[in-house]
């Protein structure tokens, strides 16, 4: 760990949530290697097949092949990482380098350090003493017995495959999905609205009454207060900003509560005042992204009136979906305009056109560049326009003089008509398409379920009409396109791995076996997550891709001790059930080792452990299953179509 962290400074990479977190999943893959590559050497020592001195540097080049293959193929399913975009890669690249710098780095120190040490150290009683205890016996005697039943019914054993793959694929269909995994970030944003054209005045005042909420608030440590502008810098009205709370450490309750109780309250309390509440990381991910929202419905069509129309109505629907709120109409009001419509025949009578008179009154009113000068390098354009108090109202604008081609002056009013207009929509297009978003949060749901009821409400007779279409936007949007990043990851792993396999082995019939074996493990990743109530989000899908490097690494550990064993090149059951005997305590060690390392981030234990929770879980999962599908499975597919 100590060389990775300088492997990071190098790089110039910084101590935070993912590479902490990479760190902290990565020790238990870290000793992995150290423990197979001990449990060889004492064995070579205790079964006197290597003498004199270096027997330990010797056993452990016998065993060079297979620590190449097995750290092999859990750094080359971090490649595919590297290629990936977007809020996924931004989140897991650093990740995947941390964890593939600390595996590189245990493959040297297993290969040349431990074996140098246990040379050195190695005391004799440790080379000639009882071989295996009482426990190790039992296990192994109970595995020969077994494996001897499986290997002569693999009827039972392809049974139990089916079984847990139908398990699998139920528990595939009824787990929830998300984007980034939940967590609580001690502090949010709370985002507000007061009506077009609320003077700062009014503003204040209402907001005054928010800070009073949230002064009752128990849980509230802190807030900070932006009108005007908002949190990540950008200028909005007087009518707009946004609140910063930061929450007191545990114990307390949980954000989601918080936040749900603060909106409660603002609703009830504060009046014309639209609120929006949002943890600070899922903000700046919506801002970067552009989707803000975790809920977006994109209605398309060239009807201005129909728009608005269904804007409310669409939002109304899904106002009565369980656990959306924060339900916003997509129609925003610009604020009040004045609209100067040219009379042709009264311009005409003046000498003048529409285009003429269009022109003149836009120098008044937002000027025009006369000339430029220079400052440093850049040449700054000089912008004359009449002052501010001679185009502050309606009145003064429709007074302004126009001077006509043969020199005589005539105002704005007389061959225009001037119009105040409250309450302009904005006007927001998409693809050359006229287009509104209706948008909302969720609480207390998961993305996927709210997002299917969306859809069947959306879908329901009557609400939009055949000449209107949407589209779904928004972290939904987001999630589709990292869901299918990250399936592209995994095949791609999948493929390397393949490939490796044949590299090592130079056989299809292995290579088919053991990465048969490895995909098994998804299904017990799908099951682990329905059992702990885990959303599939990108953190677990990264922990589903882990999960085949490391069920093959094992693999490939038993293939190579089965290799070593056969002398003639045939099939022997024996030969099997022995592999397996023999590496089944250094598999038993490395499997509780990597289990009880990521057992901390898998109960969320530390402020930001939520974030690889998923992941911990995911390959939890995949390592419970991975004893009876390396030492029962494996042994199994490698006799099918086989000849003993």
């Amino acid at each position: 760990m100590a060389a990775t962290v300088m492997l990071l400074y190098v790089l110039h990479m910084s101590f935070n949530i993912m590479t902490l977190g990479g760190m902290a999943a990565a020790v238990g893959l870290i000793i992995d290697d150290t423990v197979v590559m001990v449990e060889h050497i004492i064995r070579r020592h205790r079964d006197d097949t290597l003498q004199g001195v270096g027997k330990s540097i010797a056993a452990a080049r016998q065993l060079s092949k297979s620590l190449i293959g097995s750290s092999a193929s859990t750094i080359v399913v971090f490649a595919p990482l590297a290629f990936l975009s977007g809020v996924t890669g931004a989140f897991f690249k650093a990740l995947s380098l941390t964890m593939a710098l600390s595996l590189i780095i245990s493959f040297f120190v297993a290969r040349l350090a431990v074996p140098l040490l246990a040379d050195h150290f190695l005391r004799r009683e440790e080379e000639t003493g009882e071989k295996e205890g009482r426990l190790s016996t039992w296990l192994r005697s109970s595995y020969e017995k077994l494996m001897a039943r499986a290997l002569n019914k693999r009827f039972y054993v392809l049974t139990a495959l089916l079984i847990l793959v139908a398990a699998g694929w139920f528990s595939y269909k009824h787990i929830s999905s998300g984007f980034m995994p939940p967590m609580d970030e001690g502090g949010f944003i709370l985002d507000y609205w007061a009506p077009p054209g609320t003077s700062l005045t009014e503003s204040d005042r209402l907001l005054r009454q928010v800070e009073t909420i949230l002064q009752a608030t128990p849980e509230v440590k802190t807030y900070s207060r932006r009108t005007g502008i908002q949190l990540g810098g950008g200028i909005t009205e007087t009518n707009q900003g946004d609140f910063f709370i930061k929450l007191k450490p545990f114990p307390r309750r949980p954000i989601e509560q918080v936040m749900d109780n603060v909106r409660t309250r603002v609703e009830h309390s504060v009046p014309g005042l639209q609120i929006e509440l949002i943890q600070l990381m899922e903000d700046l991910i919506g801002d970067l992204a552009g989707t803000p929202q975790p809920v977006e419905v994109k209605l398309y069509s060239d009807d201005e009136s129909l728009l608005k129309r269904l804007g409310p109505a669409v939002a109304g629907t899904i106002k009565r979906i369980p656990g959306v709120v924060d339900v916003k109409d997509g129609i925003l009001i610009a604020g009040d305009a004045l609209d100067i419509r040219v009379n042709r025949v009264k311009a005409s009578h003046e000498g003048v056109d529409p285009d003429m008179v269009t022109r003149m009154a836009m120098d008044y009113l937002t000027g025009t560049v006369t000339t430029q000068i220079q400052k440093d390098p850049k040449m700054i354009g000089v912008r004359v326009m009449i002052p501010p108090k001679m185009r502050a109202t309606a009145n003064e604008i429709g007074n302004l003089q126009l001077c006509a081609p043969d020199g005589h002056y005539f105002p704005v009013k007389r061959v225009a008509t001037l119009t105040f207009i409250t309450g302009q929509p904005e006007i927001t297009r998409e693809d050359m398409k006229r287009m509104i978003a209706v948008t909302g949060r969720i609480s207390g749901r998961d993305l996927g379920s709210v997002i299917k009821d969306v859809k069947s409400a959306l879908n329901r007779p009557g609400l939009l009409p055949p000449d209107l279409y949407y589209s779904l936007g928004g972290l939904y949007e987001q999630q589709q396109t990292a869901f299918a990043g990250l399936i592209a990851v995994f095949g791609a792993a999948v493929l390397l791995v393949f490939l490796l396999l044949l590299f090592l082995y130079e056989r299809f019939s292995i290579a088919l076996a053991i990465i048969f074996t490895t995909l098994l493990s998804v299904a017990a990743v799908f099951i682990g997550l329905a059992v702990t109530s885990t959303e599939l989000n990108i953190s677990s899908m990264m922990g589903m891709t882990m999960i085949i490097g490391i069920v093959t690494e094992t693999a490939i550990f038993y293939v190579s001790e089965y290799d070593e064993i056969r002398t003639d090149g045939k099939l022997k059951h024996g030969d099997l059930i022995l592999a397996g005997a023999n590496r089944m305590r250094p598999i038993i060690m490395t499997t509780l080792a990597t289990i009880l390392a990521l057992a901390p981030l898998a109960f969320a234990i530390g402020q930001g452990s939520a974030m690889q929770q998923p992941l911990a879980i995911a390959i939890i999962s995949g390592l419970a299953i991975q004893l009876p599908l390396v030492l029962i499975v494996l042994p199994v597919l490698l006799t099918l179509g086989r000849k003993r």
